[in-house]
């Protein structure tokens, strides 16, 4: 030991650490692991949300959208290599399409809603995505959602209204981009849900990732400004965030029930509100705060009733890799 240099030392001693670490998280009851994946993974995404706005100032949010789909798509490569013989088989591309088709849609609509709108506003309206999946999987995938459920829905309703307040202002353009987002993220989420039940999550996984990449590029090309190597490097760090903020989410759902973990997927709420101020000088009315509240309490409602009922739990905001990625 005595000979060894010093650099090599500390790098044992470093995984010795996360070693002890890791054996130590691992031991936690499994909600409190999923809780703290979950709140990892919203920070994650908040980190995204942040650089996106950061970058919109200088380059147009659906190249953006282009730069984080690219980026992130990179650190899955090595898997997606492992897995493409399996992962390619398919007899459903038509709904893969239409499914990379909604997720990129709700993707620009956020992205632009980020750069519109203050962060907290654009955060606060996709949280109606459970809302507007609950409504489709009755309406489209003809699932049953009984009286309580559909007066949880109407009642989130209800606060996208508080946060809009149609008639007592005009709505923005960023707030519609960012409630249209919340539909077509859960228009791909019931595409997920019926390529659920013949598809593999590799490829469900793989299809949306070879198909979004390019396809996001079309409308990155439209409005292309070749970005700086600075911004070339915030758009490396939004993608890597994206992903990070994914394999979270992902494992909380592994960790433990939905309706255990979802509570914690609004924190970003609080994550965007404080850097938004901090870092954009941003000051959401109390009215985003009084609609987000009765968003978010209709949507632990649905998912606690659905686990209640035995039932799967209904899609989140933030779903895990295979579903429309933010």
């Amino acid at each position: 030991m005595a000979g060894t240099p010093v650099h090599i030392r500390r790098m044992r001693t470093a995984r010795l650490a996360a070693g002890r670490i890791s054996t130590w998280f691992q031991g936690l009851p499994a909600t409190v692991r999923g809780a703290a994946y979950m709140t990892g993974g919203a920070f994650a995404f908040t980190v995204m949300m942040v650089l996106v706005r950061h970058v919109s100032a200088s380059i147009h949010p659906f190249e953006a959208a282009f730069f984080r789909n690219l980026f992130g798509l990179l650190p899955f490569l090595p898997w997606l290599m492992r897995v493409r013989s399996l992962a390619f088989r398919t007899r459903r591309f038509g709904l893969h399409a239409v499914r990379a088709g909604f997720g990129l849609t709700a993707m620009l609509l956020f992205f632009l809603a980020l750069s519109l709108v203050p962060l907290a506003e654009a955060t606060a309206l996709t949280f109606a995505t459970p809302l507007f999946a609950t409504a489709g999987a009755a309406l489209v995938l003809k699932e049953r959602v009984g009286v309580r459920r559909w007066s949880a829905t109407l009642a989130g309703f209800a606060g996208v209204l508080v946060i809009l307040r149609p008639g007592a202002e005009v709505v923005s353009t960023g707030a519609l981009a960012a409630l249209g987002a919340a539909v077509f993220m859960a228009l791909a989420v019931l595409c997920i849900k019926a390529l659920s039940r013949t598809e593999s999550p590799a490829s469900i996984v793989l299809f949306f990732g070879v198909l979004v990449t390019p396809l996001s590029l079309v409308p990155a090309l439209l409005v292309w400004t070749t970005p700086s190597p600075a911004i070339l490097g915030w758009c490396v760090l939004m993608g890597l965030a994206a992903t990070a903020g994914q394999i979270m989410i992902t494992r909380a759902f592994a960790s433990a029930d939905a309706s255990a973990v979802l509570p914690f997927d609004f924190s970003r709420l609080v994550f965007v509100s404080v850097l938004g101020m901090v870092l954009f000088a941003e000051m959401p009315d109390v009215w985003t705060y009084l609609g987000a509240a009765v968003i978010i309490g209709a949507t632990v409602y649905i998912a606690r009733r659905e686990a209640r009922l035995g039932r799967r739990a209904t899609p989140v905001a933030l779903p895990p890799p295979h579903q429309p990625p933010l």
